[in-house]
């Protein structure tokens, strides 16, 4: 069997392993034909160049990566079966039918629920007690294919995206090699998505991490505020403002865009400067941040911030 391979974060690499693990005929053989990633881009103040994990690994065993389809296109490599893993484009038609037994995704949530690009960081954010991952054979609308496997996953209450994700990714790398050999022999029957339960997210922006500083300020002394606050990345959904909400809205966008607020360092509100929570946690349904970090700064405990910015305020 003969696949390419479409996506980009770490995400991504038990799945790639355990197909070359399962689907090699021999110690030479790889199963991967090409890997088509998000191409390497500048990262960081010093703006290194940084190549996505996929590249990484795709570099280091001389599977040919391509940075577009179109590019991928014109070197004619032949392959059975496409995989998509967090790739983040759409794809076209003509690459959908490139391959004989089309392309398959992994989505980590249970479809028709939170289709788009960020369904984890939004079943956290809700509040759902369970999520999951879905198989689909894709088609041209996102996320949109009929399915061929689906399971469920327990959200637990110290998770945040990354950790959830990995638990996730990892058990349907097992799924997704398990039923391959079937699916290639037409023994698995597809089952059409309810589309009209569909819901949907959108692709996380740094300014997604922003929490007002009212909003912060009412849930550390405990309270619940009566307006709502519209999320921005899941559509058609808004938050109560409650401590126990916003811890968890913390953990979804963790570690990436990550939470932030403006603050006043000085009591006469003469300076704003950017402050991250990176973690927090709830004490007798209060919101107490655990470490933050101020910008230029270097991260520190809540504790050691108020010692050394005594005169702080949320703008």
């Amino acid at each position: 069997m003969k696949i390419v391979f479409f996506g980009t974060p770490a995400f991504c690499l038990p799945i790639l392993n355990k197909i070359q693990k399962k689907f090699k005929l021999n110690p030479h053989d790889i199963p991967i034909v090409a890997v088509i990633t998000q191409k390497p881009k500048p990262v960081g103040r010093k703006e290194f160049i940084t190549y996505s994990a996929v590249d990484t690994w795709a570099f280091k065993r001389k599977v040919p990566v391509f940075y577009s389809v179109e590019d991928f296109l014109k070197e004619n490599i032949r392959a059975d079966l496409g995989i998509v893993v967090a790739y983040g484009k759409i794809l076209s038609e003509k690459i959908i039918k490139y391959f004989p037994y089309g392309i398959l995704n992994i989505h980590p949530s249970l479809l028709p629920k939170y289709r788009g690009a960020s369904p984890l960081q939004a079943a956290i954010a809700s509040g759902d007690l369970e999520t999951g991952a879905t198989i689909i054979k894709i088609d041209e609308k996102m996320d949109h294919g009929p399915i061929v496997s689906q399971f469920k996953e327990e959200i637990q209450e110290s998770d945040n995206s990354k950790v959830l994700g990995t638990r996730i990714f990892e058990r349907a790398a097992e799924v997704l090699i398990d039923l391959l050999p079937a699916y290639v022999k037409e023994k698995i029957s597809l089952k059409t998505q309810n589309h009209k339960d569909a819901t949907y997210t959108t692709l996380l922006k740094k300014e997604n991490g922003f929490i007002p500083g009212k909003y912060l300020k009412a849930v550390i002394d405990g309270k619940t505020l009566k307006e709502n606050w519209n999320i921005e990345f899941i559509e058609g959904f808004s938050l109560k403002l409650t401590p126990k909400n916003i811890e968890r809205f913390i953990r979804a966008i963790s570690p990436w865009p990550g939470a932030w607020t403006n603050v006043y360092i000085d009591s006469d509100k003469q300076e704003e400067k950017r402050l991250k929570i990176i973690e927090a946690k709830l004490i007798e349904e209060k919101l107490i941040p655990k470490t933050v970090q101020l910008e230029g700064k270097l991260e520190v405990t809540w504790k050691e911030f108020k010692k050394g910015y005594p005169n702080f305020s949320f703008s």
